[in-house]
């Protein structure tokens, strides 16, 4: 069986990599680093050819304008169109897209997801929540001044490596055609997260609770970053995957 992971040089991708070759899979890696370029073509089809499974963890590398909306859809369509021989076609989205259009990056990313469901070829959608990976970026974009300001909005992050053991798993099985929700065994508002994150790091900055802060450019309800009923839970808890990256 043959895989071509598009995006295999970010995070998920160098892991995902990894796993499928673990598991005896012949893996193509896709990325501008390995000389195949979504947006332009090049090495597209090469990348693409004899390949059964694609998996696209693509993203953008602007979060704030309008410039994910054109990745996105320049991407997608490219790969769709370059993939069209392949047997399944699973992409890596976000939990709660659809109730985020008011960012850019999310809109951007609903696009993406329409144009791999109107292709009308097997498909799985898999919406993650936020990684463990991310969760310093987060807290260190709320700074305002001396003080981080955070939203108390529910969040379930989810470690990396547990994203790629569900990807792994859903890309050797039978397309869903529709979406499968993930996220981490707990709960937290964005603010306690951050209280959690400093104190581990001995950081002394206060952490305030603002529902007025933004995720991404937009006002967050509670249940905004949440996968729905029924979403697959991962094992690994946040507190547990901090100390074992600060060991590593």
């Amino acid at each position: 069986m043959k895989v071509t992971v598009v995006g295999a040089s970010g995070l998920i991708g160098a892991l995902l990599v990894g796993k499928l070759r673990r598991q005896g899979l012949e893996v193509i890696q896709a990325s501008r680093s390995f000389g195949i370029n979504t947006i332009t073509g090049d090495g597209l089809n090469a990348a693409m050819a004899g390949a059964d499974i694609v998996i696209d963890v693509t993203n953008s590398a602007s979060f704030g304008d309008s410039s994910a909306l054109e990745f996105f859809k320049v991407s997608t369509e490219n790969l769709l169109a370059a993939s069209v021989n392949a047997g399944h076609y699973l992409a890596l989205s976000v939990v709660g897209t659809p109730r985020l259009v008011e960012s850019d990056y999310f809109r951007a990313k609903m696009v993406q997801e329409n144009l791999i469901r109107a292709a009308r070829r097997p498909y799985t959608l898999l919406h993650s929540t936020q990684f463990f990976e991310f969760i310093s970026g987060i807290i260190d974009q709320s700074v305002d001044g001396d003080v981080l300001r955070l939203p108390s909005a529910s969040v379930r992050p989810i470690a990396a490596a547990d994203v790629v053991e569900i990807l792994a798993e859903l890309a050797i099985g039978t397309p869903k055609n529709s979406t499968v929700e993930i996220g981490g065994p707990e709960q937290f508002g964005l603010d306690e997260i951050a209280l959690t994150n400093l104190a581990i790091n001995e950081d002394t900055r206060q952490v305030i609770s603002d529902d007025r802060a933004t995720y991404y450019g937009v006002k967050l309800n509670d249940d905004t970053l949440l996968p729905l009923k029924g979403a697959r839970l991962a094992s690994m808890h946040y507190v547990d995957w901090l100390y074992r990256s600060m060991a590593s």
